[in-house]
């Protein structure tokens, strides 16, 4: 019994040393550029996941371009070039902030306020837009009073992009800088993985799905959790659809807005989704692929048999007055108010009240419940 009593507390000891070692090398990476891979992990007020931050930024970009774009005295504009190529940014990002000696290093599995400033401070070093102005000649049929054509006014946008190998110079990387960065570029698919994880949620979306009711159906979650898996991370984009299942690798390209109707049309804006495209993309997730509630705002409605609004269960569509904008009833905040998923100009995908929701119907897709 003795030597059995020794045996236990030897494998005892090789075992808590294990689970040492193991937290110890766990803290290690954490505190390392490698904790990347960890952000976001657990969604609270003060960290957001890593593809929220980057819908951040994106909305930045999409500003900046937005407001130059916006002079109504161009005829056209053309854009050249792309922003930076986020899975560099993220690993220059993460070398910069958790991989030096420097006295405001930190770690980068919180994404905090203060450290989604340093990731958009990393963004704009990479990228730079520029802009210029230039007159072509007019071959419009219309002529003007004095029969003689004034030229066309042209905005040329300029959109430069730096190459992880470039900042590391700019930076003045050390030599150990420079291997975290190849280690971290060497696994590039992870970090493309990080960008449209649809795994990690922010913490407003997390506090939805949490207060769902224990008896709501399957298809109803589906379509909650499909929801709330976008909310921060994808921007509005008049007409965009996407039939994609999971993530649209589309989402964040620069493209040029086509359809008419749009104060935006004709411009370019990185891709994301309208309010009825959201909706589309979020039931055609939750069935596995059922192209099941198509078409704009309109079309959506006509596929509900109307409700009131004390009957609203999570899943339900709401709707402007005029057809105009279509969004998800999210359920309930704390208080009891409706709240609802949707895509806006604004903001892209977010949770908000009812406001300027005045009706409200019921998917055929839930005639069961």
């Amino acid at each position: 019994m003795a030597a059995v009593r020794g045996l236990i507390a030897a494998c005892s000891s090789v075992v808590g040393l294990i689970v040492l070692v193991c937290i110890l090398l766990i803290a290690a990476i954490a505190a390392s550029p490698f904790g990347i891979f960890f952000s976001g992990e657990s969604p609270s007020a003060d960290s957001v996941p890593l593809s929220v931050a980057i819908g951040q930024i994106s909305f930045s970009f999409n500003q900046t371009l937005a407001e130059l774009q916006n002079d109504e005295t161009y005829d056209d504009v053309t854009v050249t070039g792309s922003a930076a190529d986020w899975v560099e940014v993220i690993a220059v990002f993460a070398v910069k902030t958790a991989g030096s000696d420097d006295a405001d290093a930190t770690d980068v599995v919180i994404l905090d306020a203060d450290r989604i400033d340093r990731l958009e401070a990393v963004f704009w070093d990479m990228t730079t837009i520029s802009q210029e102005v230039r007159e072509v000649e007019n071959d419009d049929e219309s002529d003007d009073e004095d029969g003689e054509k004034e030229p066309k006014r042209v905005l040329d946008i300029t959109i430069t992009a730096k190459s992880a190998e470039e900042m590391a110079a700019e930076y003045d990387f050390t030599e150990q800088q420079l291997e975290m960065l190849r280690e971290l570029l060497a696994n590039r698919a992870m970090l493309q993985d990080l960008i449209g994880n649809l795994g990690q949620i922010t913490a407003d979306a997390e506090a939805v799905l949490d207060r769902l009711p224990e008896d709501i159906t399957l298809e109803r979650e589906a379509v909650l959790r499909n929801a709330c898996s976008l909310v921060g991370k994808v921007g509005y984009f008049w007409g965009g659809k996407s039939y994609a299942l999971g993530w649209d690798s589309r989402w964040g390209q620069l493209l040029k807005v086509t359809a008419a109707g749009s104060v935006t049309t004709g411009t370019y804006r990185p891709y994301g989704l309208d309010c009825s495209g959201f909706v589309t993309w979020v039931f055609y997730n939750a069935t596995g692929g059922e192209p099941i509630m198509t078409g704009s705002a309109a079309m959506q409605h006509s596929y509900c048999t109307p409700i009131s609004w004390s009957e609203a269960l999570p899943g339900d569509l709401v709707f402007y007055a005029d057809d105009s904008h279509v969004g998800i009833v999210a359920g309930q905040d704390e208080s009891g108010n409706i709240l609802i998923v949707h895509c806006t100009p604004s903001g892209g995908v977010v949770i908000t009240g009812r406001e300027y929701f005045s009706a409200i119907g019921r998917p055929a897709y839930f005639a069961g419940g």
